[in-house]
């Protein structure tokens, strides 16, 4: 990382760098999520070693997400199929968040419905092992996952809030802004800033973090790269 780069710069490099090494698939050059935790991949820099090892982390057909805030160097062995630009917020002072008998912690019991929860609202990038990156907590209306939300990137002195989905039928409840409350002063309880990132169009979500307590810091570019099938 040079003199003038953020640790919040290439989050997906720093954390699996860190704090979540232990999910991580790569070297020292170049690393992504274990294929059932997340798709998100990063290059440590953007020689051209580093890009040849992010490239060789991604079999033919397979896609990977890479954000960051510099520009995305894109391999040349690897294709772009999405651009899209997003924001990157952190939050700015104490959130606060009321106990609630409601919430609950979710695990590995809940992840079939917390998939099915997120392939059916697409918050972001969720697969069958995502709840393994944080803590996550959840509503439940009748036995039913109504809503959650949890922590996903961690990495030096922050971790991400992410996964802030609520199921059509118990939308209009607050049920997001009360999630991402808890799971965001849970972090701060730990010593630790929030931050989150979304997509630049979305100004409802972005409206409600930043009620929450959360300021836009940067922009972040988005790839998804994909490596074309052999033949």
């Amino acid at each position: 990382m040079s003199a003038l780069a953020h640790v919040l710069d290439r989050p997906v490099w720093e954390s699996l760098a860190s704090r979540q090494m232990e999910l991580s698939l790569g070297g020292a050059l170049a690393k992504r999520y274990q294929r059932d935790v997340n798709v998100f991949a990063s290059s440590c820099d953007d020689r051209q070693a580093a890009l040849d090892a992010l490239a060789a982390l991604v079999e033919p057909g397979e896609r990977v997400y890479v954000l960051q805030v510099p520009e995305i160097a894109v391999p040349a062995a690897l294709s772009v199929t999405q651009m899209p630009l997003g924001v990157q917020m952190v939050a700015t002072r104490p959130i606060d968040s009321a106990p609630a008998d409601d919430i609950v912690t979710l695990g590995d019991a809940d992840a079939p419905e917390m998939l099915a929860l997120a392939q059916l609202t697409q918050p972001g990038p969720f697969l069958a092992h995502t709840h393994v990156m944080g803590t996550f907590r959840g509503i439940r209306i009748d036995g039913r996952l109504a809503a959650m939300a949890g922590e996903r990137m961690r990495l030096p002195g922050h971790t991400e809030l992410s996964g802030v989905c609520t199921h059509p039928d118990f939308r209009g409840h607050g049920f997001a802004r009360r999630l991402s409350a808890i799971v965001a002063n849970a972090i701060q309880a730990r010593g630790e800033t929030p931050i989150l990132h979304a997509w630049k169009d979305n100004r409802p979500a972005i409206a409600l973090y930043e009620k929450l307590g959360f300021r836009l810091r940067a922009e972040v570019n988005v790839a998804v790269l994909e490596r074309a099938t052999t033949r």
